[in-house]
């Protein structure tokens, strides 16, 4: 009997004692099980094993591998007795832990000594131009992929080639499902991230590709740091069993996730690209940090944390697109979705000043009441907690002495905790701060869309509606 597999190949052969039999060659590969049409004559008692390999590099989505079920049936049908080996369970806690002070080039090294042609580094386009420039150091072979949501920046896309050429490499690219992007925008438009946040755009553009991808392989590397978002990375391990997403074999604990950079400081990792003198994106010379897609990504002030320039319109909790959801700091939430800290009552307010009005719950409800409004008002909706509302406050302030005795009355309301929910269904509330304008002779306050909330801004949008 002859058995043929695709990167290994055995054949048995086998008779009778009373005489020789012709046997069917049968043909394993990876995905059919089917017998050839030419008889093998052998003499007794024979048993040949040849021995061929070959390095095949493996797309990122592979089809699905071979019918265990039929591997079996036709192992314990034609192959003899083999004792069966115990698999070694590698303890990846251990494991970080004595890489817990190496540096990011020696965990580059044991991560593609380990897995070979089965890990990829996942390039983002930023300044994970690190990871490759490490792999390429290490002498060793290496694939990298990326995620093309298909809403990057120009100046991205430039980026990209100018990795490959400077590697000599070719970037895998994985790409959302079509239909499922058409979907989307056809139900919600080409922004609806804006009113209901980033989560499901993510997920269509990002997390369903990266899980094609990642089914592919048995680990990935990431350039994740702990300094990157302290509220939600600052555990991140250097190397870790994957708790989210599957790797080739399938099932739980699948895939190993590297990350050869948590412990590196961004200055440091900045540091190195310059000594490197490798391609950056042209982004982070006008301010860009973290870069992501491009209406989801804009420069950052000079102080400010780097994933402030991501969903700058949410919560700073929010900050994360599900590609690493099984290393964000879980923390106490309420019934309101707010952190605890953020419902406590003690949290200093904002917005303080003798030209802006304290609205409540009943105030609000008034005001979206046409018999009870006789004169124009400007509100923000805000949380104390928010460093966004915090970031805005001087400008509001001045807006409100520049008000003061023009008949437009500026007002702030505190939409978080108990009044969220009202003020999402009843005041167009998205994520803080949101700006009303409440004109005197219409029923329905307009929202200020425009994330730019300089006085200069504010007040144009006040003289073009008032």
């Amino acid at each position: 009997m002859a058995l043929a597999v695709t990167s290994s190949s055995i054949a048995i052969s086998s008779s009778s004692s009373s005489s020789l039999r012709a046997e069917q060659v049968v043909q394993l590969n990876t995905t059919t099980f089917q017998p050839s049409d030419r008889a093998h004559l052998v003499s007794p008692t024979i048993l040949s094993l040849s021995v061929k390999r070959s390095v095949v590099v493996k797309a990122l989505n592979p089809e699905s591998r071979r019918n265990d079920a039929i591997v079996t049936s036709a192992a314990t049908t034609f192959a003899p007795d083999v004792m069966e080996k115990s698999v070694e369970v590698e303890d990846f806690e251990k494991l970080a832990k004595d890489l817990e002070n190496s540096s990011p080039l020696e965990i580059m090294d044991k991560a593609l000594e380990k897995y070979g042609n089965d890990i990829a580094i996942a390039f983002s386009g930023a300044e994970d131009v690190a990871l490759i420039e490490y792999a390429h150091l290490t002498g060793r072979p290496y694939r990298v992929f990326s995620l093309d949501t298909g809403r990057l920046n120009p100046e991205t896309y430039k980026f990209f080639d100018a990795v490959e050429k400077h590697y000599n490499i070719r970037i895998e690219y994985m790409f959302p499902d079509s239909v499922e992007v058409q979907a989307l925008v056809r139900t919600k438009g080409l922004f609806s991230f804006y009113e209901d946040g980033h989560q499901e755009c993510c997920r269509v553009r990002k997390v369903r590709p990266l899980r094609r991808a990642l089914k592919g392989l048995r680990a990935w590397i990431t350039g994740q740091r702990k300094d990157q978002s302290p509220g939600t990375r600052s555990q991140v391990p250097v190397v870790q069993v994957d708790p989210v997403f599957e790797g080739l074999d399938g099932g739980s604990g699948s895939l190993v996730k590297w990350n050869p950079v948590a412990n590196v400081a961004g200055n440091d990792i900045w540091n190195f690209l310059r000594t490197m003198d490798v391609p950056v994106n042209s982004l982070h010379a006008q301010g860009y940090v973290s870069i992501g897609c491009e209406p989801c990504t804009r420069a950052v002030l000079p102080g400010q944390h780097e994933r402030e320039g991501r969903w700058w319109w949410e919560d700073a909790k929010a900050k994360e697109c599900g590609l690493h959801k099984g290393n964000i700091k879980e923390e106490s939430v309420n019934a309101n979705g707010n952190d605890t800290l953020h419902a406590n009552a003690s949290v200093s307010d904002i917005f303080n000043s003798n030209d802006i009005l304290t609205l409540t719950r009943p105030g609000m409800e008034n005001l979206l009441k046409m018999e009870g409004r006789k004169d124009p008002w400007i509100v923000v909706l805000y949380a104390p907690w928010c460093q966004f509302c915090q970031a805005m406050e001087a400008s509001c302030v001045e807006l409100a002495e520049k008000l003061g005795g023009s008949g437009m009355k500026v007002g702030k309301f505190r939409a978080d905790g108990d009044e969220k929910a009202f003020a999402q269904q009843e005041l167009q509330l998205g994520s803080f701060p949101t700006i009303l304008f409440f004109p005197k002779h219409s029923s329905r306050p307009i929202k200020y869309s425009s994330e730019k909330r300089d006085v200069d801004s504010l007040m144009a949008f006040v003289n073009a509606l008032r």
